[in-house]
């Protein structure tokens, strides 16, 4: 096969010959491939906490790094029994203390901890919060009070990532149905349909099996990627299919293949170069979710184009024969109506548009965005959600921050928290400096050796030895010549030190003595390793803040001030919740203008060479920047919280993705404009580009809306349903605006074109012709220069603008 133009065989065609005629190779690697991603894709490790993705400069995120690598966080989880009396309220907080693995309880008869015959027990385990031994341990309490109305929440294990994975998994075979019955309807045969199926399934198992390769994904990464893969992929394919049958009309099956797979890897790569080039903005984003999720999509989507290139062409040689067998009409109906609606309101729809999106604009700027789950709805519980919400319906809960600072002055932490807690936000401080030991006395308080002697009820002069004892270890040998009486150490580390002694042998005390000693050791042990580190230590602000606004943001700078008074040179960071919701709120102003001006500026450059005119990608982003305006304009008006996340997620998404659409009319229509009556050419126009929009639009609107509807995730549920109602808003502009638009601005695209003007196409007409145009070639003679005309005669012509129209007899 040789290319016309040249004369010998192009690059594309002989890449395309390489690929059919090597189709069994290439299902081979396409067979290893998958069957390595079924083993692989268990070796993907999922991040379930946003915090983790915070910008490395941020203060929340310092302090997370800080307190990881100084302190010890004991799991914890809080377990609600209801409709239980007091005593048996005291009897289960018994049983639980002597659990194993159960370090403390807390219990009490305020209403902090019993309210409306239930009981809230806030427990403490042994081991690190990343031990599997606290799930084995809240896994016994479970059991063992399983016959009580139990409800458990913790932050332990990965139960996000199970939940989620569980409920994708449903959403994928409802998307899967859409699918089969979107392909069905617009295939025009019926065998087409499996192919398309197998090289999508190929498609989304390579990728996830090669997730394991970017190290951490994020859980929203993890749950979405292969639904999004298929919604904003699957076009490709549908396609290539369509090229192949065009091709197969006239050309057997393996030279239709080769044909169509030349023409359509150029034109399927260019297609998909929008959707890509939405998804790089996100490469931007300062919040690393977005980064991570631009990975994720844009490796989905370059494996569905391999997948397309190199097992479809072999499928389809495979599935041919099967093809021409099943072939039956088209179930897609032609919809002239819509562009003569396009047509008769040209003059209306533009400037009713134009004032549309200006309120859109504004609207959407008032989008009540918000950067926790606390306000925001999910269309369904998991069984987590449901514990939560019901401790939080019987208790009343506290937001809580760690304060990260500089160790060694345990007289300025105490200073520092008596501060904060004159405060009305602060509910209570929880640090070594005012963590009661025993008879009034702090932990670090520093003691004589008379009032140590008194505290733990010890020979004075026993405690004088230790003293002494203590001060040789640390080299302070000033204190043991001077008089050791006055020597003072901090009670915990004195105790600390008894203790090591006594377990050596040293010191000898009674049995009662001995096991008071060794609980108030495992107390302040548990104590140091959460609250002191090598160079910070670390201490706990409980909050009393009203719910919703900035209040809650703007007092976590009050603590911030506050410590930084007392300890100056910004070493200081405040970590939790709270804080990473504040982080994540300075951080969405900066992300949202990167995000939309790149997605922006990628999508125009890739539509300047595709259109080579300035006008028509003004056009096109004008109509889907205003479905974007309009989607995020809706949480406005509704007054629904929407997780800032979701809108710079869909908002790419939508620029990249649904662009495509507009492309596929616009292209036709500047196809079409020059051959037809403007009036025609629209409704040309709309019915072919009906068949693409909808297969694609309805898939990708489908997935989006499930997805919203069918996760309990906070942060999918936003993605999903601003994506279903995005993608349905622009289908929606783009059959019923865009039409009206291209034809209202025709003349626009024309004068901003930079395309260097060439023989376009040869016409050849007789008779009564009326010419309108730059031309050249032959009327009855030659004629060469822009003709205005209508001519009685053969007209032979290259046109290079305008047109060349044959008028019917009854217009003669």
């Amino acid at each position: 096969m040789k290319d016309n133009t040249s004369g010998n065989e192009s690059f594309m065609m002989r890449l395309a010959t390489f690929i059919v005629d090597k189709r069994n190779l290439f299902f081979l690697i396409t067979i290893i491939g998958i069957i390595f991603s079924i083993f692989s894709r268990n070796w993907i490790q999922v991040e379930n906490e946003l915090a983790a993705f915070l910008p490395d400069h941020s203060a929340t995120r310092k302090g997370l790094d800080i307190m990881e690598d100084q302190f010890v966080t004991f799991g914890s989880a809080q377990v609600m029994i209801s409709n239980i009396t007091l005593k048996e309220a005291w009897d289960i907080n018994e049983r639980i203390k002597t659990m194993e693995g159960v370090q403390s309880v807390t219990f009490d008869e305020t209403t902090d901890h019993y309210a409306s015959a239930s009981a809230l027990y806030s427990i403490t385990f042994d081991y690190s919060e990343k031990d599997q031994a606290c799930l084995d341990a809240l896994a016994m309490i479970e059991e063992t009070f399983s016959d009580y109305d139990l409800y458990v929440s913790t932050s332990l294990g990965n139960s996000t990532k199970d939940i989620i994975a569980a409920e994708v998994r449903v959403i994928m075979v409802y998307v899967a149905v859409i699918v089969v019955a979107v392909l069905l309807l617009t295939s025009q045969t019926y065998a087409e349909v499996p192919v398309l199926l197998i090289t999508f399934v190929a498609a989304m198992i390579l990728n996830l099996g090669t997730n394991f390769l970017l190290g951490k994904i994020s859980f929203v990464s993890n749950s979405v990627t292969s639904i999004l893969q298929l919604a904003l992929s699957l076009d490709y394919a549908v396609i290539f299919c369509n090229r192949f049958k065009e091709e197969h009309e006239t050309l057997p099956i393996r030279e239709a293949a080769i044909v169509a797979l030349s023409k359509a890897i150029p034109e399927i790569g260019a297609s998909s170069l929008t959707t890509i080039g939405g998804l790089v903005a996100m490469l931007f984003m300062q919040f690393k979710i977005g980064p991570d999720m631009a990975i994720c999509l844009i490796k989905a989507i370059l494996f569905a184009l391999l997948s397309v290139f190199i097992l479809m062409p072999g499928l389809l040689i495979l599935f041919g024969p099967l093809m021409d067998k099943t072939k039956h009409r088209s179930f897609v109906p032609k919809i002239p109506f819509v562009g003569k609606f396009a047509y008769a309101t040209r003059f209306i729809v533009p400037p009713v548009f134009v004032a549309v999106i200006l309120l859109a604009m504004h609207f959407s700027g008032d989008c009540p965005y918000v950067y926790g789950y606390g306000s925001i709805e999910t269309p369904k519980l998991n069984h987590v959600q449901i514990a939560e919400q019901m401790i939080d319906d019987t208790f009343t809960s506290s937001d809580m921050v760690a304060l990260v600072f500089p160790s060694g002055d345990y007289g300025k932490e105490r200073a520092m928290l008596e501060e904060l807690e004159e405060y009305d936000e602060v509910a209570y401080t929880m640090g070594l400096s005012n963590i009661e030991a025993m008879d009034g006395y702090m932990l670090a308080d520093k003691l004589t050796p008379r009032q140590f002697a008194e505290l733990a009820d010890l020979d004075y002069e026993l405690a004088r030895v230790v003293y002494t004892a203590y001060a040789a270890k640390n080299e302070d040998y000033g204190q043991i010549v001077g008089n050791i009486s006055t020597y003072s150490v901090s009670l915990m580390d004195m105790f600390l030190f008894v203790c090591d002694h006594l377990d050596a042998g040293y010191v000898t005390l009674d049995d009662e003595q001995s096991d008071a000693l060794h609980e108030a050791q495992k107390q302040i042990e548990n104590a140091r390793v959460q609250l002191q580190g090598e160079a910070y230590n670390r201490v706990l602000v409980y909050l009393d803040l009203p719910e919703g606004g900035n209040e809650r943001y703007t007092f976590l700078d009050t603590i911030q001030e506050t410590a930084e008074k007392y300890y100056p040179g910004g070493d200081v960071y405040v970590v939790g919740n709270l804080t990473t919701e504040y982080d994540f709120q300075k951080s969405f102003s900066r992300d949202n203008t990167v995000v939309s001006i790149v997605s922006i500026l990628i999508v125009l450059v890739v539509l300047l060479f595709t259109f080579k005119s300035a006008g028509m990608p003004v056009l096109l982003i004008l109509v889907i920047q205003g479905a974007i305006w309009i989607n995020f304009s809706v949480p406005a008006f509704t007054g629904t919280p929407l997780f800032f996340m979701s809108y710079l997620v869909v908002s790419s998404i939508q620029m990249g993705a649904n662009i495509d659409y507009a492309i596929v009319s616009a292209s036709r229509y500047m196809e079409l404009k020059s051959e037809l009556p403007h009036r025609e050419a629209i409704i040309e126009t709309m019915n072919f580009a009906f068949p693409t929009i909808i297969t694609s639009g309805t898939i990708l609107a489908v997935a989006g809306t499930l997805i919203g509807q069918m996760t309990s995730e906070a942060a999918i549920v936003g993605i999903g349903q601003s994506l279903g109602r995005g993608t349905i808003i622009s289908i929606i502009l783009i059959m019923f605006v865009l039409p009206q638009i291209l034809l209202l601005g025709g003349s626009f695209v024309d004068k901003t074109s930079f395309s260097v003007p060439a023989v376009a196409r040869k016409k050849a007409a007789s008779g009564r012709v009326k010419v309108d145009g730059l031309v050249r070639g032959e009327v009855s003679g030659t004629v060469s220069g822009t003709m205005h005309a209508i001519v009685e005669g053969d007209v032979n012509l290259n046109l290079i603008s305008g047109s060349v129209l044959e008028e019917a007899d009854d217009e003669k």
